[in-house]
């Protein structure tokens, strides 16, 4: 490896480790979003980094989602993540050549419940302070700006700091910049092994001053006692891609009142009970299959919908007809028009009891994952997380700089 700062100026005691091993300052298990963040932060700290990859590409959870980066709805240690995501996905904009639109997101309200839960939530953030996170709308002004039927409509809410980035194109833009930059990338490799300074992959030992395990829902299998420990499981999607007839393009990701159960933010709002029994029983099919009725649409027009959720150890590879069916049944009647499907596909992500992962296994191997479907909305800061402590801090004070403080954050949850 060439270039960098060496391991004693970044203080990672790589020049203690044996000879015979290849080295680096710091080594990034997984290139999704976290693990590239990872290495954004540790570059830009002068180390010399290699992230290993078992894939040609990653092609996770990272590449398979709706590019929504929704800061707003979050809460706690998310919201501070998210919050300084932000930051980074704009940088990267600039740096990376990433398409990123400050959208804002649009959340439609087709139940007075729902519109009750919008209500409540623009309240919580004006008493905060933030008055400025959510713009309410009554149902025609709602309608003058997405392009969706007037059916049902009785308001909505507009989140204007939230983001959008095109998740195909994300991962590739920064890898190819991170590469630039000087990180290598050791792609289909696989790690077989983590020890206190090193990484045993298929090609051999890396000496790791530093070791960031970044693999999200891979971790059940990379370090099964953690998994356990932290009650990780995997949760599948379908997802799909379609085109429609639209009167206008849409101008932000939407949400609808199926999302308002999932985001924490919204989760304080007295009327969530009522909303979520009025689902339940209104729409028995959608219910069953857990689903979170969104929609982004991309720079070429094609709309992402999704999205159904299946939780375990393991999740099946086999995709029911029945639940596309419901879904397109769903974002046929949002929309009003006909949807045409152009692909579809299946998500995996890791889920367990806490929105976040954050540990440290044994001295020196930092893992880091999101285990609810917010990785692109707190992925940057998560990786930037994991390597902080070590190289210099990079949050702002009233954000956890430790890994220590940010897991111990966690497991006040647990307590």
């Amino acid at each position: 490896m060439s270039g960098g700062m060496s391991a004693a100026r970044v203080g990672l005691g790589v020049g203690s480790l044996g000879a015979s091993a290849d080295r680096a300052d710091v080594v990034i298990v997984g290139a999704g979003i976290v693990g590239l963040s990872a290495a954004l932060a540790a570059v830009d700290a002068g180390a010399e980094v290699v992230v290993v990859e078992r894939s040609a590409e990653a092609q996770g959870a990272s590449v398979r989602n709706f590019g929504h980066l929704a800061a707003t709805p979050q809460a706690g240690l998310a919201a501070r993540l998210a919050a300084r995501s932000a930051e980074i996905w704009q940088r990267l904009e600039q740096d990376a050549g990433l398409w990123v639109r400050r959208s804002g997101t649009h959340v439609v309200a087709r139940h007075l419940d729902e519109l009750r839960v919008l209500e409540d939530f623009a309240a919580s953030r004006a008493q905060a302070g933030a008055a400025a996170d959510v713009r309410l709308y009554d149902a025609a002004e709602f309608l003058q700006q997405v392009p969706i039927s007037a059916a049902d409509v009785v308001g909505g809410a507009w989140l204007p700091r939230d983001l959008q980035v095109n998740p195909r194109q994300a991962l590739g833009a920064v890898t190819a910049y991170l590469e630039r930059r000087g990180v290598e990338f050791r792609r289909r490799t696989t790690v077989t092994g983590l020890r206190s300074g090193f990484v045993d992959t298929s090609r051999g030992v890396i000496a790791a001053g530093l070791t960031v395990v970044a693999v999200n829902h891979d971790i059940d299998t990379l370090l099964p006692e953690l998994a356990e420990r932290a009650v990780v499981r995997r949760c599948a999607l379908d997802m799909v891609r379609v085109r429609a007839e639209l009167a206008m393009p849409m101008p932000a990701p939407l949400l609808t009142g199926w999302s308002l159960l999932r985001y924490a933010g919204f989760a304080d709002s007295p009327a969530i009970p009522a909303l979520r029994e009025r689902l339940q029983q209104d729409h028995p099919g959608l219910a069953s299959l857990d689903v979170n009725l969104m929609a982004t649409q991309l720079p070429d027009g094609s709309i992402i919908l999704g999205d159904t959720h299946s939780r375990g150890e393991a999740v099946s590879p086999f995709q029911s007809e029945h639940a596309f069916d419901e879904l397109l049944r769903a974002g046929s009647t949002l929309f009003g028009t006909r949807l045409d499907v152009l692909e579809r596909w299946q998500g995996v992500y890791a889920t367990a009891p806490e929105e976040l992962l954050i540990d440290e296994p044994t001295p020196g191997v930092r893992v880091v994952a999101a285990t609810t479907g917010i990785g692109m909305t707190t992925g940057p800061a998560l990786g930037e997380l994991a390597v902080a402590e070590h190289l210099g801090p990079t949050f702002s004070p009233a954000q956890p700089t430790s890994i220590r403080a940010a897991s111990a954050h966690l497991q006040k949850g647990l307590s």
